[in-house]
């Protein structure tokens, strides 16, 4: 995907990454064809960020690819200080690339006194001087209004389909699409009409924060085998109740799939225990050998981004990639 040597606006492209995920920029940037922007992403002694541009970004069109995933709070602070850094150097425009956005969950009070960390979040990115936003899967779409800037919304459900619609094959009829929770049933709805298949939902009664209790299952998942569906995976207490509910109730077998693996606390002595068969993830978090488990495979959001950001560059609408 060979980009053009100056966009419409007439100013180069520059693609910069932080520490968070380096791979999928490598990965975007093989793509268009671009080398990947110099810096240096460090801390000092004392724990603070310390960002130093290592080239000229005057007038240019600058792209900085960062999740806020774990360590959430130092990936955050190094996208903030790197949008700050383009500014004072001079950049055209600024677009933050944030594959997985952190404190999404967040987005409302969800009890009295309680902080909507979400917006501070999209506050603190518009302040620092990002000009768009580009991201995927948030936990809550509504989010794309606490920013007062731009912000494309690209989804990880085609890319989850297409795998799964090579390996069923013209069997969609032995499936069926699950919902972990109510709050999943539009994402899992749209998804099996991906895959013309029926869903099921799955009803549950959450005691405390990070435990869930599966109560009922609404349709018959007996003799089928199921793709349980969801955007994110935590700890995977829930997702990994619903697998064992499944086959308790006359699954034949059990896949799941989610766009960004977060996998914190136990979620992966639960996944491992599972009855869950395979776990497809996207690379939106980047997962090092210590989180790899043999059932996951993990597919490439690479070309989806570099196609977004060829767009956003191009000044070319992107709708025609949100399907």
């Amino acid at each position: 995907m060979i980009l053009s040597n100056k966009s419409l606006h007439g100013t180069d492209i520059k693609i910069f990454s932080c520490n968070s995920n380096m791979k999928l920029a490598q990965d975007i940037c093989d793509i268009l064809e671009q080398p990947m922007g110099r810096s240096d992403v460090t801390k000092f002694s004392d724990g603070e960020i310390s960002v130093s541009l290592k080239e000229s970004v005057r007038g240019k069109d600058c792209f900085i690819i960062q999740s806020t995933s774990d360590p959430v709070n130092d990936n955050l602070m190094e996208m903030l200080i790197m949008i700050d850094a383009l500014k004072r150097a001079s950049a055209s425009r600024i677009t933050a690339v944030i594959p997985y956005m952190g404190y999404a969950r967040q987005d409302r009070k969800a009890k009295a006194r309680d902080p909507i960390s979400a917006k501070l979040c999209a506050d603190l990115i518009t302040t620092a001087g990002a000009d768009r936003v580009l991201t995927m899967d948030l936990h809550a779409a509504q989010i794309q209004g606490f920013f007062n800037i731009p912000v494309d919304h690209l989804l990880g459900a085609p890319i989850l389909a297409k795998y799964f619609k090579e390996k069923m094959g013209d069997k969609n009829d032995e499936y069926m699409c699950v919902s972990p929770d109510l709050g999943s049933v539009t994402r899992v709805r749209n998804f099996a009409q991906r895959l013309d298949c029926p869903i099921a939902i799955i009803d549950k009664r959450r005691q405390k924060a990070n435990v869930s209790e599966v109560m009922n299952i609404i349709g018959d998942v007996s003799g089928k085998k199921i793709l349980l569906i969801d955007d994110m995976v935590d700890t995977a207490g829930t997702i990994c109740n619903a697998a064992e509910a499944l086959i308790k109730h006359g699954a034949l077998e059990v896949s799941a799939c989610a766009t960004h693996a977060v996998l914190s606390g136990p979620a992966l002595q639960r996944i491992e225990a599972s009855p869950i068969k395979e776990f497809i993830f996207l690379d939106t978090i980047h997962l090092g050998k210590e989180k790899m488990l043999d059932k996951f495979t993990i597919l490439s959001t690479a070309p989806y981004f570099a196609d977004a950001i060829r767009r956003v560059y191009s000044d070319e609408p992107i709708s025609i990639i949100f399907d």
